[in-house]
């Protein structure tokens, strides 16, 4: 299972279209609480991605997943986080977080497929 958090829509979409048309399950998670019910309601889960435009918000989703809170199973979640690329800053703040990976926007849509087909794989 594949947690995506995006900052609109169309970013959503995108990416919940790229799941399904590869066979992925993937489901939204939009603020910290919908994180705990997934992370509660959903065994499986290989990958966090999140869209650093979220913000604070983004950042409290990395950090949930790498804090003392985080459990065994939790802490073996993958977490791919991905921005502007002017935004360096941030981007840094998502690794400073915890992030395993980090791409820059343009990185992250032009290699979308092949990306959560491996962060997929770690299912399991």
């Amino acid at each position: 299972m594949l947690l995506y958090a995006a900052a609109d829509l169309l970013w959503a979409s995108k990416i919940k279209a790229t799941a399904d048309a590869l066979g992925l399950p993937a489901r939204p998670v939009r603020t910290l609480e919908m994180l705990e019910a997934r992370l509660a309601d959903t065994p499986d889960i290989a990958a966090l991605i999140v869209d650093l435009d979220k913000g604070d918000d983004a950042l409290a989703l990395i950090a949930r997943l790498r804090d003392a809170r985080a459990q065994g199973r939790e802490r073996a979640i993958r977490i791919l986080a991905w921005g502007p690329h002017v935004a360096k800053d941030l981007l840094q703040s998502a690794r400073d977080h915890g992030a395993n990976e980090v791409l820059t926007r343009g990185g992250f849509d032009a290699n979308m497929e092949d990306i959560l087909v491996r962060l997929s794989a770690r299912a399991g």
